[in-house]
């Protein structure tokens, strides 16, 4: 059990194809107090881990019940201590599902036509397996929050591991950075802006249509091959808020006045709408920055760097002072690749790897003025905080990723020892068709069974 409760527990699968509502002789093969486990859910769950490629080993309906069992002992448990999910909180998450469906089947008609139900009857299928998903995740956290591990801990584990299964990992570096994307003038502004009225005048006097437009003069490079054309929800946290605002106010047809952005000037049209969901047209238009702003943003991050190198400020300080990158309040500036804060050379893009040809550990770049996929002038500071050579997984050079391997195993241990205490305390039925199931046995041992 114990390496399966690791999980979340949340195993009862989600794919859309659960919605297509697959004939299956239905009944209860489970109950944990209250709580019931149907054979649709068992079958489902495993068609499911199939349609996304995964190996479903020979004993499949045998963990699927297991993480099952768990869940809803997690949920029943949850439920005892009192734990909230909010509304908003499943509401949240039901977006986030049906827009990653709807991101799969190309749109939100493909999604209704392939599942035979529409969006709103996919989100109250799911509302309430989202609320026991949420519920058994945060019994899950409560019952590990208090789990710790100790230097003596860590290396007990890892003197554990056949020396000969250790990972090997190429050098690796952890990379901080301070970006400035200097403001265009006001003249270059107004511009922008003068241009963007030009556009929604033509368009609504019928002279040119708002698709070709987007086409010719937009510069976002991600929409304008398809007419500045995007599907957008209303509670998605990727959108500028000024953006989703002013969208959602338009009527069908209707083109905004033009509104800024993070990303530069906008005028959007809204093409069409249902709920929270819509499809909208927008043409971006980003003041072009001169030599004169981005010789001021290399003046001000050479102060800064002057500063770090002398001991007055930090980088971390430095980050939060100068850095316009929106990520960076939540990474301290350190730039996030595969494995965290860790990046192969291979996952950094050649100007910042010529950058560091010639930076050692702990040093700061010159800054160096560079262009991002978007098309913006910027300039950054390039801080290398440490770099590995290729090794072999060692406590010196990897401890923070053995700690944490070592630390989710003892909180797996945690659980399983809750759930030994707390099984015998709930009613459990189960199916006489999982008696043979060897990884049961803890909830078979109390369990009627049907």
């Amino acid at each position: 059990m114990k390496k399966l409760l690791g999980l979340l527990l949340v195993i009862i699968g989600f794919h859309i194809a659960n919605a297509q509502r697959a004939v299956v002789a239905d009944k209860i093969v489970g109950i944990v107090g209250d709580k019931i486990i149907l054979k649709s859910d068992i079958v489902n769950a495993i068609a499911d881990a199939k349609r996304q490629g995964q190996e479903v080993p020979a004993e499949g309906n045998c963990i699927v019940m297991q993480q099952a069992l768990g869940q809803k002992a997690l949920v029943l448990q949850a439920e005892k201590d009192s734990l909230v999910v909010t509304d908003e909180e499943i509401e949240a998450l039901l977006d986030n599902q049906i827009r990653s469906f709807i991101q799969a089947y190309g749109s939100k008609e493909a999604l209704e036509q392939i599942a035979g139900r529409t969006v709103y009857q996919l989100k109250e299928d799911f509302r309430q397996p989202f609320r026991e998903r949420k519920l058994a995740e945060m019994m899950r956290n409560k019952i590990v929050e208090n789990v710790k591990i100790t230097p003596n801990e860590v290396k007990e584990y890892f003197d554990k591991i056949p020396k000969d299964s250790l990972p090997f990992y190429e050098s690796e570096l952890e990379l901080g950075e301070i970006v400035i994307f200097p403001k265009a003038s006001r003249d270059i502004e107004k511009l922008a802006i003068d241009e963007l009225a030009e556009y929604k005048k033509q368009v609504e006097s019928g002279a040119r249509k708002f698709e070709t437009l987007a086409t010719l003069y937009s510069d976002d490079p991600g929409s304008k091959d398809r007419g500045g054309q995007y599907a957008i929800n209303r509670n998605e946290k990727n959108w500028d808020p000024t953006f989703i605002n002013a969208a959602f106010r338009l009527k069908e047809g209707q083109i905004s006045q033009v509104i800024k952005s993070k990303f530069g000037y906008h005028i959007i049209q809204m093409v069409t709408r249902a709920g929270d969901d819509a499809t909208v047209r927008h043409i971006l238009k980003i003041p072009q920055v001169t030599d004169a702003e981005v010789s001021d943003a290399v003046k001000r991050l050479d102060s800064a760097r002057a500063k770090m190198i002398g001991g007055i400020l930090t980088f971390g300080e430095a980050v939060s002072k100068y850095s316009d990158d929106d990520n960076a309040k939540f990474t301290g500036g350190l730039k996030q690749c595969r494995n965290g804060n860790y990046c192969a050379i291979d996952e950094l893009d050649k100007d910042v790897v010529a950058l560091l040809r010639n930076l050692k550990v702990g040093e700061y770049s010159q800054p160096t003025p560079f262009t991002d996929e978007r098309g913006r002038k910027g300039v950054r500071v390039l801080y290398l905080k440490t770099r590995t050579e290729p090794h072999r997984e060692n406590l010196k050079d990897d401890y923070n990723r053995i700690s944490q391997r070592a630390l989710e195993i003892k909180k797996e241990e945690a659980l399983e020892k809750w759930f030994q205490k707390k099984i015998p305390t709930y009613y459990i039925m189960i199916d006489e068709e999982f008696k043979g199931c060897s990884m049961l046995a803890t909830w078979l041992s109390v369990a009627k069974t049907n």
